[in-house]
């Protein structure tokens, strides 16, 4: 006789229980969550290289601005027509390691930390991504973006472009963007026809564009602008304006 065949079990398979399930859940998530970072890289790294050659037509605050007031003034001008006094004097105000760093002035940070953080270390680098690309506030999110695309687009922008875009870009006075706008909104004059005094009291401006006024400077506007102006000097003499210098 054959032996006897097994009885085929008839117990259930056993069902995912809740741990099983949230486990699974939790991996879809972390799936998606990568994917959908990855593409967000993607994209960012698409714009930065995108406006490396098309001009930005704005940024997010100035549209906030244009809803809010009905109209801004801006209108873009390249290099080529902003006199050179004008980039040396934002350099010279906001970021004189601008041709030395590559987005972040770590030394300007520790100096930063070490007052306690009553004076700033962000970087013309760091505010044209903000400008350009985020929103104005200080929330972490904004700041964390900032950290992370500003080496990014370091990475496809010359310092030439970056500091073009800063200066057609940065906010002057209430609903007045970019230094062509400036220079004739407060002196009635070109970009390219900027003298160094005044380009001097548009860069001191730059901090607090809706409290200075560079047309009607005050003690300490003019003493700042006479600083900007040694400054200006300064980096052109030692080098420190040759990455951007046409």
């Amino acid at each position: 006789m054959s032996p006897a065949r097994r009885k085929k079990s008839t117990r259930p398979a056993r069902r995912p229980g809740l741990l099983d399930r949230m486990a699974g859940l939790l991996r879809w998530l972390r799936r998606w969550l990568l994917r959908g970072a990855l593409l967000l890289a993607v994209l960012i790294t698409a714009w930065i290289g995108l406006y490396s050659a098309v001009n930005p037509p704005g940024g997010i605050y100035m549209w906030q601005e244009y809803r809010r007031l009905g109209a801004v003034s801006h209108e873009w001008v390249s290099m080529r027509r902003i006199a050179p006094v004008m980039a040396r004097s934002a350099v010279a105000a906001e970021d004189a390691n601008f041709c030395t760093h590559w987005g972040f002035d770590m030394a300007a940070i520790r100096t930063a930390i070490d007052a306690g953080g009553a004076r700033g270390a962000s970087t013309i680098s760091q505010q044209t991504v903000k400008n350009v690309f985020l929103w104005h506030g200080r929330d972490w999110t904004r700041k964390a973006l900032e950290a992370a695309i500003t080496p990014v687009m370091e990475t496809f922008w010359p310092k030439r472009r970056v500091l073009e875009v800063y200066l057609n870009i940065a906010e002057f006075d209430t609903g007045v963007f970019g230094v062509q706008a400036a220079a004739q909104h407060y002196f009635n004059t070109d970009a390219a026809q900027l003298t160094a005094m005044q380009a001097a009291l548009l860069a001191a401006a730059l901090p607090a564009p809706q409290s200075r006024n560079p047309a009607a400077p005050g003690d300490f506007l003019r003493r700042r602008a006479a600083s900007i102006i040694d400054g200006a000097a300064t980096i052109q003499a030692d080098g420190r304006a040759d990455c951007f210098s046409g």
